[in-house]
């Protein structure tokens, strides 16, 4: 793992409308470059417990899951976990590693086997699971990921798709 630099830091910050704290890296980069999803630390440097590992930072994919909230789908999800055993599992094992990876970076008594989103019975929050998704890759939060797949393409026209190149 490696810092984020003050340029991904200065960005985060913009999304954000507010400084970035406890920022460890860059987990996930929408098309353009930016940033997208952030990893933090388990305890913020003011000493807040902080659960959620993977935090979203773009304001046009926080707005897209959003929408995606309003829609109702998070309470379908969790009636499927009630019902699906297979999905369950699979959700579990992803609250599992979850845990797994924050635990490595720091104890913090008071967020121990919390993760966040809701998991591992529920669904409360797409954010969480769509971060996750996105900065682990597809296969290891089977609710994310299905998440993601219904965003799309979620930046679509985004002012800050990439400039064409100067050379072309």
């Amino acid at each position: 793992m490696t810092e984020p630099d003050p340029t991904d830091l200065a960005a985060v910050a913009e999304q954000l409308g507010r400084p970035a704290r406890g920022v460890l890296e860059i987990a996930s980069r929408c098309p353009s470059g930016h940033p997208n999803v952030v990893r933090t630390e388990p305890r913020l440097p003011d000493g807040t417990p902080f659960p959620t590992l993977y935090y979203v930072t773009c304001p046009r994919l926080a707005g897209a899951i959003g929408t995606l909230e309003a829609s109702g789908l998070m309470a379908e999800m969790s009636e499927r976990l009630v019902h699906d055993a297979d999905l369950a599992a699979q959700y579990a094992r992803a609250h599992e590693q979850y845990l797994a990876e924050r635990e490595a970076i720091a104890h913090v008594p008071e967020v121990d086997g919390i993760t966040a989103g809701g998991m591992p019975t529920r669904v409360k929050c797409l954010h969480v699971l769509v971060g996750h998704s996105l900065a682990k890759g597809s296969g290891v939060n089977p609710l994310g990921d299905e998440a993601v797949d219904l965003l799309g393409d979620y930046w679509g026209s985004s002012s800050c798709a990439p400039a064409p190149d100067a050379t072309d």
